[in-house]
């Protein structure tokens, strides 16, 4: 294989799971909602998709899902406004 065929090379759903260490129903999962950018080679368009994924497209998926990039902005809170003691209240 050329440099340039193993750069090519697209992954398989099953060797995506692998190297992520989750199941491959979850790696479909993240295909249809669009997270992870793969395409269809099957010959039917109709029937049941065959996806492959790009080295890239993967590397990209991880970038976004890493915690690498920074916490997440937490909102504050507001605390809960205290009933006054000092009372009694009737009902």
């Amino acid at each position: 294989m050329t440099n340039e065929a193993i750069i090519r090379r697209r992954l398989t759903v099953r060797e995506v799971a692998e190297i992520l260490g989750v199941d491959a129903n979850k790696i479909l999962k993240f295909i249809r909602a669009g997270e992870l950018r793969a395409i269809d080679v099957s010959q039917n368009r109709g029937r049941k998709p065959r996806w492959r994924i790009a080295p890239a497209d993967l590397e990209l998926f991880e970038s976004r899902r890493s915690n690498t990039l920074g916490a997440t902005p937490k909102t504050e809170r507001r605390p809960k406004p205290r009933r006054a003691t000092d009372f009694v209240e009737y009902v």
